[in-house]
């Protein structure tokens, strides 16, 4: 392996959480060869069978004591749920130290909210990946308050690069990123959800409808990321006067579809500024 592979970390990574999206982390770091799982350790509350399983498939160590996680991490990921937040921060006030760099995944709470819970001026780092960083194609958004090293954010956007594409943004930002795209995968499976149905509904095979489906889904996106050019551009190169797609076209036009997506990312963001408030 080369050494430019590897992260700048001789300690350890601890997970309070063992979600989905510790595991996907989990997942990539190791296949990146990025740590050894001995330098991994891994963490929730009261699902001890879940911390076997990510121990049975990973090889990490695991416990159910936060402060021992928080003790002896060097960087601490907090993967737990906005609810539980609060609490579970406020009972590490003296355990985690100015140096320790902490990543949050934890939904709509501010850095400023992270470190006054902790009590402590420490080096933060937001995030907001999305589901598909379970096969390691997340788009992460990733935000520092003023207290992050150059190297520190290195570190966080290489192990976020471990499950996908990382964009460096204003704090204010995630809020949107929120809504585009750590809502989007639901959109999209929305969208798919109603194109198997209509292929079903007009007497194609559903596993067919399926496959047809995904296969479009696929090469559409593959031909915005390879061609690099204006969506609109390409959605007129496939509609012909008169023709097939026009036809399809005007039926979403009159059903307002691109308001109606619009309206549904404007109002995930507004969520998700709610939802931080709510802390404060």
């Amino acid at each position: 392996m080369n050494k430019q592979d590897r992260l700048c970390i001789e300690g350890r990574i601890g997970f309070l959480g063992a979600g989905s999206i510790v595991e996907a982390m989990l997942s990539g770091i190791l296949k990146k060869g990025l740590l050894s799982p001995d330098q991994l350790l891994v963490s929730n509350r009261n699902n001890r069978e879940r911390l076997e399983q990510l121990v049975d498939c990973y090889g990490v160590r695991f416990t159910q004591d936060k402060l021992e996680v928080a003790r002896s991490s060097d960087i601490l990921i907090l993967a737990i749920k906005p609810k539980d937040a609060a609490e579970a921060l406020r009972e590490l006030r003296g355990v985690v130290h100015s140096g320790q760099l902490i990543i949050s995944v934890v939904a709509g709470v501010s850095t400023t909210l992270i470190g006054e819970w902790l009590g402590v001026n420490c080096p933060i780092v937001r995030t907001m990946p999305n589901t598909s960083s379970a096969v390691g194609l997340s788009a992460t958004g990733l935000a520092a308050n003023s207290f992050v090293t150059d190297d520190q954010l290195q570190q966080a956007i290489r192990l976020f690069e471990a499950i996908g594409t990382v964009y460096e943004v204003a704090e204010e930002e995630l809020d949107i990123i929120t809504g585009l795209s750590g809502s989007g995968p639901a959109y999209i499976y929305y969208l798919v959800e109603a194109m198997m149905a209509a292929g079903a509904t007009a007497g194609l095979d559903r596993e067919m409808a399926r496959q047809l489906t995904l296969q479009t889904v696929i090469g559409a996106a593959h031909m915005l990321l390879d061609t690099r050019a204006e969506p609109a551009i390409l959605r007129q190169q496939v509609t012909s006067p008169g023709g097939t797609t026009q036809a399809g076209l005007e039926v979403l036009e009159a059903y307002q579809f691109q308001q109606g997506v619009t309206a549904a990312i404007l109002r995930a963001t507004e969520r998700s500024r709610e939802m931080g408030a709510q802390y404060h």
